[in-house]
């Protein structure tokens, strides 16, 4: 795993081995990693969980954040010199763009590695943190039934290439013509929540809220699911769109206490794609 740009990038071995990181880094195991490295970010000004995380985390490990807005690749200048520049002085760029097609580029021309935190195709980072979130609390995630409610987009087109790689079954509630390819798809929520074990949301476009009116996750809903089930909205979510208040105030909703985890995630993607670029992380682990 030299760049992060698709999870579809990743072995299950290489997702499995991300957890175990995670776990030892709540240890404290490697502190002070990242010494003397900095790490290149591009993000938006509105970027909040993930800069944070990444922010923190590359602090927590000792490096270097050095920011630029996302903007900065779009001017000009041809990416091939942004990176023949960058390599003189960059360990690690981490880079959120709409265009993924970009991010490819940007892996192609640098010498360092690159981690996609998110674009308008996908976004690996949220969805691995929340899939460590599971692992913590069901030992059988992988068999649970997923439900993704949604458009076809970043948060939708992830989850999708989460069940490539580790297995798990996914299905999608939509209105008609957000359906994402290759997936079973129900347009009721009553009917598409029953048999569900780990049910996902994403924000709507305000366009399309009235093709969701069969779609939102209200509490009643979540009493058609399975025993035990949980609600995982993706943040920003939306009280009175696709969730309901009485959903997010119910035992069911989980999202604060997953996104605690992404701390965690984002030191682990550092740490694993900068161990393919510096011998010492071998003598770590």
């Amino acid at each position: 795993m030299k760049n992060l740009i698709r999870l579809t990038d990743l072995e299950p071995k290489e997702l499995y081995e991300i957890f175990h990181i995670a776990d030892e880094i709540r240890s404290g195991k490697y502190n002070g990693f990242l010494d003397k490295k900095s790490v290149i970010l591009f993000f938006p000004a509105t970027s909040i969980r993930t800069r944070v995380t990444f922010e923190k985390g590359i602090y927590l490990l000792g490096g270097q954040s050095i920011l630029f807005p996302t903007d900065t690749l779009d001017k000009k200048e041809d990416l091939r010199d942004v990176c023949g520049y960058l390599n003189n002085w960059a360990d690690l760029v981490i880079a959120r763009h709409r265009d993924i097609h970009l991010l490819e580029k940007l892996a192609q021309y640098s010498e360092v590695p690159v981690i996609n935190a998110m674009t308008d195709s996908n976004h690996p980072c949220e969805i691995l943190s929340d899939l460590y979130a599971l692992s913590k609390i069901r030992s059988d995630f992988t068999k649970d039934q997923y439900l993704f409610c949604g458009k076809s987009g970043n948060i939708g087109l992830a989850w999708k290439e989460a069940s490539q790689v580790i297995g798990f079954e996914l299905s999608q509630c939509c209105g008609a013509g957000y359906e994402m390819p290759d997936i079973k798809v129900y347009h009721d929520i009553r009917t598409a929540v029953r048999g569900k074990d780990i049910l996902c949301t994403d924000s709507l476009p305000a366009d399309a809220l009235n093709d969701f009116k069969d779609c939102q996750i209200t509490k009643e809903v979540m009493e058609l699911a399975n025993e035990n089930a949980l609600l995982n909205p993706c943040p920003p979510f939306y009280r009175g769109e696709e969730v309901s208040d009485d959903a997010i105030a119910s035992h069911y909703f989980v999202g604060y206490p997953f996104k605690k985890r992404l701390l965690e995630v984002q030191h682990v993607f550092v740490l694993s794609i900068i161990k393919y670029s510096s011998a010492a992380f071998n003598l770590l682990i």
